[in-house]
């Protein structure tokens, strides 16, 4: 069925950075023009200007390409920038500056809203423009919606999720088929899941920025990105991935947000996930986010989390939010980009050691008697309770034991852990990965 342009008034949309992203979201717009003209009514959506220092084969309908960004932001018949350069300084500045000109924004840039959203936000509030960043989280899950809009009713009392395709298929490629992770980074690498330099994955950053973004709309506070714990998985090992199987979890690596009172949880790290549990089922490079709310209780949001296709879904998705209410809108008709006309500016955010949970312990220790004693005592006098133990015979006479404790405070365990590292018998550092909660 096809849509009359007759009555229809265009808003050009000007895109800075034509990689992945970029392309798919002009590609998404032109295969799916008549389902967007339907959506919209009497308005439709056209790529008019590129900035780009790429080739430009196989882009037509285009009426102006650059290889400044701020021509395009500078250029009057633009009426809503995309933002796909990526990376920090160079997006801050033209974000910026298309903020200050009385542009709308769309940005698919995570690191740019974790570390700069608080000043970009003020900045398109005073100049009666926004900035959306759907596409920032989770690729083609609609979680920042979700939260924003969907839960809006709800107290939202903590999300967890996976949030970082490339650490999940590495744990995933782990988990099921017993391989090194130096092994199964280099294969990411050569299918396009991880970067050549793959830190901001592995190490956490990625992740971390994505939960800062998500605890600021679930919760109502300033964005707090570097309030946030991040741990990667680069140093976890196949043994832990083999005991956590058998004592009934997976390993996954989880952004966790909570808030208790007036107090917030922000941290990324390795977690032991119960097998009973959803997100124990989401492989490969899949994501999916839980989240607990009053009075609704948990929902699962998950789908692709990157990719041209996916990304470029919630690009479109917020240009038709803003071709569904074009400048100016007043104020009582503005849905606030972190979801709250007032944010909290008051909350703490707990340190990592002020955290309870359970915790996976793995001790490397020389086969001597007593041995097992001494390291039990030392968690009992710290007050640890002890839920389940393995031993496992290695050579070299070694022995590596592996507790899993009930709920202790974090700084309570660090401290019984430097003692037991003090034992003479006891051979490496102790590994420790935190139990994931999904208790309300």
């Amino acid at each position: 069925m096809s849509v009359s342009l007759s009555d229809s008034c265009f808003l050009n949309i000007g895109i800075c950075g034509y990689g992945t992203v970029g392309r798919g979201t002009h590609d998404l717009i032109v295969k799916n023009e008549n389902t967007i003209a339907r959506r919209l009514g009497d308005v439709r959506l056209k790529v008019t200007h590129i900035a780009s220092r790429g080739l430009r084969e196989g882009v037509s309908g285009v009426n102006k390409w650059s290889i400044d960004p701020i021509e395009v932001v500078n250029d009057p018949e633009v009426d809503i920038l995309v933002e796909t350069i990526g990376g920090l300084d160079a997006a801050f500045e033209v974000v910026k500056k298309a903020l200050l000109v009385g542009k709308d924004v769309v940005t698919a840039n995570k690191a740019l809203i974790a570390t700069h959203g608080n000043e970009l936000l003020n900045l398109a509030s005073k100049n009666g423009v926004r900035l959306l960043f759907e596409s920032a989280v989770a690729g083609g899950i609609p979680i920042l919606k979700s939260l924003r809009e969907g839960l809006a009713a709800n107290n939202i009392n903590w999300l967890a999720g996976i949030i970082n395709g490339t650490g999940n298929y590495i744990l995933t490629e782990m988990g099921n088929r017993q391989r090194l992770f130096s092994d199964v980074l280099r294969e990411a690498q050569k299918l396009g899941y991880a970067e050549a330099d793959p830190s901001f994955d592995i190490e956490g950053t990625d992740a971390a920025h994505k939960l800062a973004i998500m605890a600021s709309i679930a919760f109502g506070m300033p964005l707090a990105f570097n309030k946030t714990y991040i741990e990667g998985i680069s140093s976890l090992e196949l043994d832990d991935i083999k005991y956590a199987s058998e004592l009934g979890y997976c390993i996954k690596h989880l952004g966790i947000a909570r808030l208790s009172e007036r107090c917030v949880q922000m941290r990324v790290h390795p977690a032991l996930v119960s097998l009973d549990e959803l997100l124990a089922s989401v492989d490969g490079v899949g994501n999916a986010v839980v989240v607990h709310a009053d009075p609704v209780g948990s929902t699962l949001y998950s789908g692709p989390g990157a990719g041209a296709g996916a990304t470029a879904s919630a690009v479109v998705a917020d240009l038709i939010d803003l071709a569904r209410s074009p400048k100016p809108i007043s104020h009582a008709h503005k849905v606030p980009s972190l979801g709250f006309s007032k944010l909290m500016t008051d909350y703490e955010i707990l340190n990592i050691t002020g955290i309870e949970s359970e915790y996976y312990l793995r001790i490397n220790v020389d086969d001597h008697v007593g041995v097992m004693a001494n390291i039990t005592s030392l968690l009992e006098k710290s007050g640890i309770s002890i839920d389940a133990v393995i031993q496992k015979e290695k050579s070299n006479n070694c022995v590596q034991i592996v507790i899993l404790t009930h709920i202790c405070i974090e700084r309570v365990l660090n401290s019984a852990i430097a003692e037991i590292e003090s034992l003479e018998s006891v051979r490496n550092p102790v590994v420790r990965i935190r139990v994931a909660s999904f208790e309300s």
